[in-house]
């Protein structure tokens, strides 16, 4: 009997937030395919066309290139767990949520986190990564840095910083949760040894998978711990015989989750359809369109300009507007999701996510629209239709 447990019915929301993003239909279509088991030459080929399409969209030859059974703090996790020991100096930069995140796992490894601050919604320059490797007692065993930073909406510039903690022996570890597919990343060309991502963000998947990958040099480390790693769910070299033993010698770690595989594996296939260098263009002109739009409202951005991640806006709440009424009214009036601030932006912000499926020209106008006629119900002064207007303008000098 299931008594009151009635048929499940989950509204279509139009999700332009910092994540889940909106899943492409034809997502949804590759998860209704059979589940089979994990040594099944079928899913072994699964995770062989997984594995090729995510080395191209991360920009890497790497050999241990693969997706981790879990979301994007799981890859944190992993990367993190990984590489750290106990009495290891660990550099974390510390700019936003998540880096705070990375800091708090780094510690439960038992590492002396060297923190390297900004103020959030600031990237982190060169010079104070220099300095800390400089200071520091002892050597650096990495450097570990968030490039899109989801609670700030900042793009954090890594070419520069992985040179320097190169140069002083250092691994760097970079977080790519909501950049992958909707930023330029390159990680082989950059020099980044670690580097994880989630499925949920400009991959247009649902949450649940973890895209990673790591560098000979990173994966020498590993090898070469005198500890197991401090999780066995996410142990690499494990993990590694899974996903790259070849079709005879695979051996079990974990049941997989099929249907996320699935998912994930044509969220790669739609991206490079599309091309990546055209996908990282149209999520930059849809952000430029929605930032001209709210500007000419009369709100202000947030991050840092210049260094604005195109797939994650973030925009100040003006003074006497409630948040959580605004976000309520865009919700319940208009449909669409968007996100408030966290941690030390919580009511501050709203996070605004044109991620993958959802970055396109529709979106850009029916938030610019939303955003105007909520913030009129609370009484604020606009001149109706000005981010509208802007946008058009954008997209119109961008043609």
């Amino acid at each position: 009997m299931t008594g009151d447990l009635s048929d499940l019915v989950i509204p279509q929301r139009n999700l332009l937030g910092p994540g889940p993003s909106n899943v492409n239909p034809r997502v949804y279509r590759a998860m209704m395919q059979p589940v089979i088991g994990y040594l099944d030459p079928v899913f072994i080929q699964v995770i062989d066309d997984t594995q090729r399409p995510l080395r191209t969209v991360f920009r890497t030859e790497n050999d241990l290139t693969m997706a981790i059974s879990g979301t994007g703090t799981c890859g944190m996790e992993a990367g993190v767990y990984n590489i750290t020991e106990p009495g290891d100096n660990v550099i974390v930069c510390l700019n936003g949520f998540f880096g705070t995140r990375i800091a708090d796992m780094a510690k439960r490894c038992g590492a002396n986190v060297i923190a390297v601050e900004a103020e959030w919604g600031r990237i982190i320059e060169p010079d104070q990564i220099r300095e800390a490797l400089k200071s520091a007692n002892g050597p650096v065993k990495a450097v570990m840095i968030v490039h899109g930073e989801t609670s700030t909406g900042i793009l954090q510039p890594l070419e520069e910083i992985s040179k320097i903690a190169h140069e002083q022996g250092a691994l760097i570890v970079a977080d790519a949760v909501t950049s992958l597919g909707g930023c330029e990343l390159l990680i082989d060309e950059w020099g980044i040894d670690v580097c994880y991502s989630g499925t949920q963000k400009c991959l247009s998947a649902p949450p649940g998978m973890s895209p990673f990958t790591m560098s000979a040099a990173a994966m020498e480390v590993v090898q070469k711990r005198e500890t197991p790693p401090l999780s066995f769910y996410v142990d690499l070299q494990m993990l590694g015989r899974y996903w790259g033993g070849g079709s005879t010698t695979r051996m079990y770690h974990h049941t997989p989750p099929m249907s996320m595989l699935y998912a994930l594996r044509e969220g790669l296939r739609i991206v490079l359809e599309e091309g990546l260098e055209a996908r990282i263009a149209r999520h930059k002109r849809n952000a430029a369109a929605l930032q001209a739009g709210l500007e000419a409202i009369g709100l202000e951005l947030h991050a840092q300009e210049g260094y604005r991640l195109p797939p994650l806006t973030t925009v100040k709440v003006p003074e006497g507007i409630e948040e959580m009424k605004l976000r309520r009214g865009i919700l319940e009036n208009h449909n669409i999701e968007v996100g408030g601030g966290i941690g030390q932006m919580q009511g501050r912000v709203l996070r605004i996510g044109l991620m993958g499926y959802g970055s396109t020209e529709p979106n850009v106008f029916a938030l610019l629209f939303a955003i105007e006629q909520e913030l009129l119900a609370q009484s604020y002064k606009l001149e109706k239709g000005a981010g509208v207007s802007a946008a058009v303008r954008s997209y119109d000098n961008a043609a």
